[in-house]
């Protein structure tokens, strides 16, 4: 499988001459261009991750494409975009889409603060191998191949980000979340997760926009 990174939270998966795009929100560069996507999975409700404009355009390029989200997602967009078909989807689901399976792990978005109302969020696990949590530090039930992990946002700080690291202890691991960084940012956080990566015998990857890698 070939994951692509996109402009902050967004991964394009590739297998067998098909494509999942997982969060593509309004910090990504435009997905009009994506095709043969079979599925979006949008891990939560908020605009980085799930952006109308986005997934308007990914529909309008793949007419049969469905979207695997949160409750909160399924209501957002049976509002802004009915006609695009959207599963829920909760913590020890398990789908399959064409060539990929789908796993998900977690309910809840992690606290930004207190005076902020907690919302829905599902991590996911795709064909088995690769882990991304959305915006949370949910681990999974298993061993991580490919570990896809926040690097920056309002509810992370960098400390909780090298501990999640250390729990999952994933053989390989690449940041994504990180589009509010400077380069001065990416080079520090990238370091902080690869350090505890290489501490649990593990590989760290830099992965500009633009930039992939298989699992």
């Amino acid at each position: 499988m070939k994951i692509t990174k996109h402009g902050h939270a967004c991964l394009e998966l590739l297998e067998g001459g098909k494509r999942i795009i997982v969060d593509p929100g309004f910090y990504t560069e435009s997905m009009a261009a994506a095709t043969d996507v079979l599925a979006v999975v949008i891990t939560h409700k908020h605009d980085d991750h799930c952006f109308e404009q986005q997934l308007t355009a990914i529909q309008a390029a793949n007419p049969d494409v469905c979207v695997y989200g949160t409750d909160e997602v399924r209501e957002r967009l049976g509002v802004s975009m009915p006609n695009l078909p959207v599963t829920a989807v909760h913590h020890g689901d398990f789908y399959e889409a064409g060539g990929f399976t789908l796993e998900f792990f977690g309910d809840m978005h992690q606290e930004i603060h207190r005076s902020i109302p907690l919302i829905q969020n599902c991590g996911v696990m795709v064909n088995d191998k690769l882990y991304y949590p959305g915006d949370s530090y949910t681990q999974p039930d298993r061993s991580v191949e490919l570990l896809a992990c926040p690097a920056s946002a309002p509810w992370l700080k960098i400390g909780d980000v090298m501990d999640f690291v250390a729990a999952v202890r994933p053989a390989r691991s690449f940041a994504t979340h990180n589009a509010l960084l400077s380069d001065f940012g990416h080079e520090l956080n990238n370091g902080r997760i690869a350090l505890v990566t290489e501490q649990g015998g593990g590989t760290f990857e830099y992965l500009r926009v633009g930039d992939s890698t298989a699992v």
